[in-house]
């Protein structure tokens, strides 16, 4: 079993909640990755937004909490954590093994473009992401 380990990166301006989708091919996911020898799931995940989408300013306002898929691709699991980030510019920058970026495109949307756009594996994701981060705007 291998883990992948990724962020549902949200941003609450103007009190609207929206949510980062990244595409490759025609596929729509969060910024994730497989977790390294040694690291941690939570490190493995900051650095996965960090190489996939510069952003650097991401607070897990919402604690160490996560969500995991079930088992796809050849046996792995993904794992995801939610974080806030101020940033709405998003710059995917190329990764050096591919020489060119690893997402064809970067979007920040609303919960229900989110939740059509998402495969159906992470249709789940999206509705505790989104249970997690209204929970937490209503009792805050």
């Amino acid at each position: 079993m291998r883990l992948s380990s990724g962020v549902v990166v949200v941003s609450l301006t103007e009190r609207k909640l929206k949510f980062l989708l990244l595409r490759a091919y025609r596929n729509w996911d969060f910024p994730k990755g497989l977790v390294e020898p040694g690291e941690e799931p939570i490190d493995a995940a900051l650095r996965e937004v960090r190489e996939e989408t510069t952003l650097d300013d991401i607070s897990f306002d919402w604690g160490p909490v996560f969500m995991e898929t079930g088992p796809y691709n050849k046996d792995k699991i993904a794992r995801y954590y939610i974080a806030r980030s101020k940033q709405v510019h998003i710059h995917l920058p190329i990764n050096p093994e591919l020489g060119k970026p690893e997402h064809d495109e970067a979007r920040w949307l609303d919960i229900d473009k989110t939740l059509a756009m998402v495969s159906p594996r992470l249709i789940p994701v999206v509705r505790w992401a989104y249970g997690v981060v209204n929970h937490g705007l209503l009792s805050g």
